[in-house]
């Protein structure tokens, strides 16, 4: 299986150079120490930690990474007042709702950039999505386990497949994606992908540890990515992890390669490290 995943890496033009073994050690040390239920408190993963049923920790989780851009706080409170707008009962009401009652709920939502126009989409893929497919996991699935382009990541595809289908549900429904497909990554284009990728993490990695939920059971974690964001790739470049300087979807995939020297079968393990030596320790 290790063997494989190198020479998908190698065959993406991404030879990883070999991690010293005192890295190695320092960064599970520290992926240990930064994945513990404490971490929760101040990190958008809260607001799914709300729910117990998995389609409420599904649609919370998606609506919450959305928005996690930014200061945490600000996107803490935004979220919290989405989940407000959804009377605290996402699956129920974004599966129920009139379109009268999910265009009241989206009235007058800013955070940064995404507005009440994007909130109302969001809300109408995602009622359509699940009405018809059961859980978002389902969309991720058909582009990774399909047939993937030549030199094309499966989670790539996987995001490409679900980017797919969401913007064809809104649109079915009388809103064209315009200017709201900039809030569901296109690693195609480029991008890092890094709230989606923080998503697929949160629903696919194993609860084990009392952070994430492991409520998927198709996306495997040696298929994750690692969510980039200025944190992770800083570290990962001071580390020797990394050399490429844009924080782009290539990026993301040298980063996960060398990650995944470290651990093969749960590879995004080390956003914890990266990220805790990032963000709080100013590594």
């Amino acid at each position: 299986m290790a063997r494989e995943k190198q020479e998908n890496e190698k065959a993406m033009g991404l030879p990883p150079k070999r991690v010293p073994e005192s890295i190695r050690s320092f960064l599970l040390e520290k992926a240990d120490t930064y994945e513990d239920a404490s971490f929760i408190q101040d990190d958008p993963i809260a607001i799914p930690h709300r729910f117990s049923a998995p389609i409420d920790i599904e649609i919370a989780g998606f609506l919450t990474a959305t928005l996690a851009w930014g200061n945490r706080k600000s996107i803490l409170k935004s979220a919290d007042e989405l989940m407000r707008r959804l009377d605290h009962d996402p699956a129920r009401f974004i599966t129920h709702a009139s379109r009268q009652e999910l265009q009241a709920a989206s009235r007058g939502f800013v955070h940064r950039t995404f507005n009440e126009r994007d909130a109302m989409l969001f809300f109408i893929a995602l009622q359509r999505l699940i009405q018809q497919g059961g859980s978002l996991e389902n969309y991720f699935i058909a582009g990774i386990q399909g047939p993937i382009s030549e030199g094309q990541s499966p989670m790539s595809a996987g995001i490409q497949a679900f980017q797919k289908a969401f913007f064809e549900a809104s649109n079915h429904e009388g809103y064209a994606p315009g200017r709201t497909q900039k809030h569901v990554a296109r690693p195609a284009r480029g991008s890092a992908a890094k709230r989606i990728n923080m998503f697929i993490r949160w629903m696919a990695r194993s609860s084990r540890r009392g952070v994430d939920f492991g409520i998927w059971s198709k996306v495997k974690p040696s298929e994750l990515m690692i969510p980039l964001d200025v944190h992770t790739g800083r570290v990962g470049r001071k580390l020797g992890l990394l050399e490429r300087k844009a924080n782009d979807w290539k990026t993301v995939e040298a980063l996960t390669a060398s990650l995944r020297q470290i651990d093969s079968e749960d590879p995004v393990r080390l956003d914890f490290a990266l990220f805790g030596l990032g963000a709080i320790e100013r590594f």
